[in-house]
């Protein structure tokens, strides 16, 4: 719970907002997927109370050289070397796992002076914010920027239906549209495992060349069984291709079961093959009528996309999204 708090405490500074806050029960599943999800959390006390948390996450593949790293720091107790010894005890790790590729996503707040640009020629970061600085000191280099979105709700009944209307002449009859709330249904389970592989291949990643992730029928059962156990709701659209009674794309919410908190926007994704006949924008906004429908209330819908993401970006902002903040996407490699 303490270390949660330090992740909300960070987030909420970075992006001026707590709409991206979680509960340490509704983190708690994800960290219970050991099996499939190798995760470590370590932190550090100053007076007996937690004040920075640091996480090392992998593949369960020891022959893939990636490891993703995470290191947050109450802003209060910055520049007093925390930061660093908790960076240093992630990169030992993954040294000695010879993990030797490192990853990490860090919040980077607007600031003035010179920018960082993105290498995919989309976003930048402020140079002289102290992350930025950290980072470059450590041999990171900055691969790709990430938006954070936020859409206010409700959206105009109206403005959804006009966008459906303009995009369903052109997925035409070969796709349709189902729904479920929960697990996945038995029919779909083999293309939801493959919908979500596909996540880690199909979706931007620029210079970061992230590995293949690949999810099992028993791997997605396992998240999806104990996402269930947690007390928020993922409600789930995915697209028919009629002509192959296969799954094309698919997109999800993740609703809280406080209605005054805002809901994450979970995995979109177009399998590269159906592109092109704008159902992503069909996906969004079937998920987003399936939510006024069973959940309505909710204040907002967050979500992040890649900077270079330009088709993606353009559904959001035609639905309605807005930017609150960026990310930064940093790669180490040691030699």
């Amino acid at each position: 719970m303490a270390a949660t708090a330090v992740r909300n405490a960070v987030e909420t500074e970075g992006y001026d907002t707590t709409e991206l806050n979680f509960s340490a029960e509704e983190v708690l599943p994800i960290w219970l997927n050991q099996a499939h999800e190798p995760m470590r959390l370590f932190a550090a006390r100053v007076d007996g109370a937690v004040v920075a948390r640091a996480v090392y996450e992998t593949l369960l593949d020891p022959n893939v050289p990636f490891a993703w790293l995470t290191v947050q720091v109450l802003p209060e107790f910055r520049r007093r070397g925390l930061g660093t010894a908790l960076a240093d005890r992630l990169e030992s790790l993954a040294r000695d796992e010879h993990r030797h590729t490192q990853v990490t996503y860090a919040v980077s707040r607007e600031g003035p002076g010179d920018r960082l640009p993105s290498p995919t020629g989309f976003g930048s970061v402020p140079l002289a914010n102290p992350e930025v600085r950290f980072l470059l000191r450590r041999g990171y280099a900055l691969e790709q920027v990430e938006r954070g979105s936020r859409l206010a709700l409700p959206v105009d009944v109206t403005d959804l239906a006009r966008l459906l209307v303009d995009c369903a002449p052109v997925a035409g009859t070969d796709y349709s549209l189902q729904f479920w709330s929960g697990p996945t249904p038995s029919r779909w389970l083999r293309d939801m495992a493959l919908l979500h592989t596909r996540m880690s291949t199909d979706a931007p990643t620029a210079g970061l060349e992230e590995p293949e992730d690949v999810y099992t029928i028993e791997r997605l059962q396992t998240v999806e069984n104990l996402a269930a156990t947690g007390p928020r709701t993922i409600l789930t659209a995915v697209v028919v291709h009629a002509p192959t009674g296969r799954l094309a794309g698919f997109t999800q919410l993740s609703v809280p079961t406080e209605v005054d908190r805002p809901v994450a926007q979970e995995d979109t994704l177009v399998l590269r093959e159906h592109r092109g006949h704008r159902l992503g924008m069909l996906l969004k906004i079937a998920n987003l009528q399936q939510l006024a429908r069973l959940h309505p209330g909710h204040p907002s819908v967050i979500t992040f996309n890649a900077e270079e993401n330009r088709h993606m970006l353009d559904v959001n902002e035609a639905i309605g999204f807005g930017p609150i903040g960026y990310e930064g996407a940093w790669k180490r490699i040691e030699k």
